[in-house]
């Protein structure tokens, strides 16, 4: 047979003959001999190749063995094997995990109070009484069970109990340690509050998983839904929704609408946040916009019509009812000290915050407070001695209108040691201590400083910013930069001019026009950075030229965090209320207050050694420099009046301690900001009046007297004493010097040394800013008491 009928003979039977071996090609050598072959050139050719081929291999023999290796028939196998490993694995898993009995009543028995403390150990309070009662579904209307439905999960009248790509993404975050996210279905969520805790684990989510398909399977969709609304906890100590709409809306739940269900169901992602009678401004946003999109999902899904949904308007729930052991201050101490601990937990544990509060409440802790029992009493009493005890809302409309609070801190360990969030908890919800929509107003002007000194900023005409620097004081003054209006002329309190004045003089008096051009030349991008290293909260804030006259929103807290980082030396305070939190089923590792350096220790001595300035010759001084009861403390501080007196503040600091104490206007009825001109009997509600006093009736109680400030530092009153010429109408005409005087310039100081102690000469009726008129020049009079100072005098 020839070639062709061979290769013929192996396509017809579908497989490779073997290849006809050339006749004279000899057999292989008997007994391994060598042997040379001789044969045609075409066999020669082809072993030649072969050679070839082999040495190549022998080349890229690396490359070859991956190629090998990793085969696509090899990786589709190992995928299909590790599928098939994980449906066997997972049926085995369905198949060993059963529904668990029902465990929401035996995690009723077991909820316990909560027990606080004072930092010595003595009961401060005992917190926790379980609100739940069980309602038939039936009885909800069926709007407001949508409004659940809509708030949480849109397809859950058509998924099978789980959300594959949420549940997914939640076994991922966990086993890397990211902490929870949103993607449960309402069953999961409902076998989470019913039959399992909240840990964060992949073998309690994999089970969660499990049970809410067989949930899914065995209950309907409204007995799912109904054990959902009844077991959540919605804030105010109510689980489920019977007991949350008495807690909310003094209704039962068959009583509700569906614009107070879609409240209550929006609610259930963060209740204390979202409590309407405590939320900040943010939270009372934040729960209205989702208040929206519940009642929006459910148009879209067509349970509710447009034109009704149009028509909707927010229904504001009523103010919480009193609840044993949180009268008086003792609220505001426990719900500060519960957020520290929620905060800590989402932080630690990766877990939600509706989650963490349900950890917390009713659960058993026992929690220590910082909070020192002889402090907290002496800051209870100066409040009620120098403000409230003056207050009469029969006498003055105003004076209902008027809510104070203060934040009292160690430097040294950042502990919260005394707080007064107002006059009573039962009387007002919202903590005055902690509450961020009022303006810090001239409190913000060592902010100021302190970013100036940070970047050794200069000033427009490039001399270096420090406490001697000066400055036009001319109220209205026009701001420049590079030798450009940038549209802000901020006037002088009173429209008052000063002229040319140092920046120690400009801080004494609280002048707005240099501390607004200051402002521009550090660059408001860089007071804004340096505002955030002290603790204030400026993420949604602009870097803009108005920002110097503290319009941004703080609380006290957030105050004496700043004040405290000063006093620190520049290491940051992040104030906490938590000493310990114990618990028999888990530990919380607290975080140290005292953070890194944020600033130099030059540059924080030097804003200290600037504010005490502040108190000897400026807006402080007869409240707290002339004092009384001063007894040789040390002080700097920094007192504010914002536009319109909707605020006033004292934040001021010894060595030892630090204390900001707030005003805030406050309608007593509809709760929105208000002016407090008139309150008390005065013109004007100032901070170097009644906060300025409660600071100094509380401060001079509890602090000693010999602690003196360590400053690094060669600017600023405390190390070169500075007095203020008498302020004219007009800029001076003089040659600016170290030391602004009205008269020629000598080597000796114009005015005598500062003292503690005040002197007999007579004050004159010369007005300044926020402080009584005294002439600059002069030393404090001895006739100077407690009573609040003349209005019309704060920047």
């Amino acid at each position: 047979m020839g070639r062709a009928e061979d290769r013929r003979a192996r396509q017809q039977s579908g497989r490779r003959a073997a290849p006809r071996r050339p006749s004279g090609t000899p057999s292989a050598p008997v007994g391994g001999e060598s042997a040379t072959v001789v044969g045609p050139p075409a066999a020669q050719g082809g072993r030649a190749a072969a050679r070839r081929a082999a040495k190549s291999a022998g080349k890229g023999g690396g490359k070859g063995r991956i190629r090998r290796l990793f085969t696509w028939k090899k990786i589709l196998g190992t995928f299909l094997g590790a599928c098939l490993l994980g449906i066997g694995a997972f049926i085995a898993l369905y198949l060993a995990v059963d529904i668990p009995k029902d465990n929401a009543a035996a995690q009723a028995a077991q909820r316990q109070s909560n027990v606080y403390k004072y930092s010595d150990g003595s009961t401060l309070a005992r917190d926790g009484e379980v609100n739940r009662e069980i309602v038939d579904l039936a009885k909800v209307p069926k709007k407001v069970q949508r409004a659940f439905v809509a708030a949480e999960n849109k397809s859950f009248y058509k998924d099978n109990g789980i959300d594959l790509k949420g549940t997914a993404r939640g076994l991922l975050n966990t086993v890397m340690g990211k902490g929870a996210q949103g993607g449960s279905t309402i069953t999961q969520q409902y076998v989470k509050n019913y039959y399992l805790s909240q840990e964060q684990t992949v073998s309690r989510k994999l089970k969660e998983m499990v049970i809410s398909l067989k949930v899914d399977r065995q209950l309907t969709k409204d007995e799912i839904l109904a054990g959902y609304i009844n077991t959540s906890y919605y804030g105010r100590g109510a689980y489920g929704i019977q007991a949350a709409a008495q807690a909310y809306y003094r209704v039962d739940a068959e009583k509700l609408t569906p614009e107070q269900g879609a409240y209550l169901a929006a609610l259930l992602q963060a209740p204390s946040q979202y409590d309407w009678s405590a939320a900040s401004e943010t939270g009372k946003k934040l729960v209205t916009a989702r208040w929206n999109y519940v009642l929006d999902n459910m148009v879209e899904e067509g349970w509710l019509d447009r034109s009704e949904r149009q028509g909707m308007t927010f229904d504001k729930p009523k103010e919480p009812k009193p609840t044993a052991g949180r009268e008086g201050q003792k609220g505001y101490l426990i719900e500060l000290a519960n957020q520290q601990l929620i905060n800590q937990l989402v932080k630690q544990e990766g877990i939600t915050r509706s989650q963490a509060e349900a950890e917390v409440v009713d659960q058993g802790w026992t929690i220590t407070l910082n909070i020192d029992k002889k402090k907290q009493a002496e800051l209870e009493k100066a409040a009620k001695a120098q403000l409230t005890s003056k207050l009469d809302a029969k006498k003055r409309k105003v004076d209902g209108n008027v809510q104070a609070g203060a934040v009292s801190v160690d430097p040294k360990t950042g502990k919260v040691v005394a707080l007064y969030g107002g006059v009573d908890y039962f009387k007002h919800y919202t903590s005055n201590a902690t509450r961020t929509d009022y303006q810090p107003a001239s409190t913000f002007k060592p902010v100021i400083l302190a970013a100036a000194l940070e970047e050794s900023a200069e000033t427009q005409d490039g001399n270096p910013i420090t406490a001697n620097t000066i400055y036009d004081g001319t109220s209205k003054r026009p701001v420049v930069e590079g030798g450009s209006k940038v549209g802000f002329a901020p006037e002088n309190e009173d429209d008052q001019d000063y002229g040319d004045i140092t920046v120690q003089t400009a801080m004494n008096k609280s002048v707005n026009s240099v501390f607004a051009q200051m402002g521009v030349d550090v660059g408001m991008k860089n007071v804004m950075d340096v505002a955030g290293k002290l603790g204030m909260d400026t993420t949604n804030e602009q870097a803009v030229p108005a920002q110097t006259l503290g319009t941004m929103g703080a609380s006290p807290l957030q105050m004496a965090g700043v004040y405290a980082t000063l006093d620190n030396h520049g290491k940051k305070v992040t104030p906490s209320i938590l000493k310990s939190a114990e618990h028999n089923s888990r530990a919380v590792e607290l975080p140290n207050p005292i953070g890194e350096q944020v600033i130099s220790p030059e540059v924080a001595d030097s804003v200290t050694s600037v504010l005490t300035g502040v108190v000897d010759d400026g807006t402080a001084r007869r409240a707290v420099a002339n004092n009384p009861k001063r007894d040789g403390q040390k002080v700097a501080g920094k007192t504010g009046t914002s536009d319109d007196n909707k605020s006033a503040w004292f934040t001021g600091y010894t060595p030892d301690l630090v204390t900001s104490v707030g005003l805030f206007g406050e309608d007593a009825k509809t709760h929105a900001q208000t002016k407090m001109y008139g309150a008390g009997g005065e013109d004007r509600v100032n901070g170097g009046g009644f906060p300025a006093q409660v600071w100094a009736a509380y401060m001079f109680g509890v602090t000693d007297p010999d602690a003196r400030f360590d400053l690094d530092t060669d600017q600023g009153a405390a190390v070169q004493p500075t007095w203020t010429p008498t302020p004219t109408e007009e800029p001076t005409t003089e040659e600016p010097t170290d030391e602004p005087t009205t008269e020629e310039p000598t080597d000796e100081p114009t005015t005598q040394e500062p003292t503690d102690e005040p002197t007999t000469e007579e004050p004159t009726d010369t007005p300044t800013t926020d402080e009584p008129t005294d002439d600059p020049t002069d030393e404090p009079t001895d006739d100077i008491t407690l009573d609040p100072v003349r209005p019309n005098n704060e920047e």
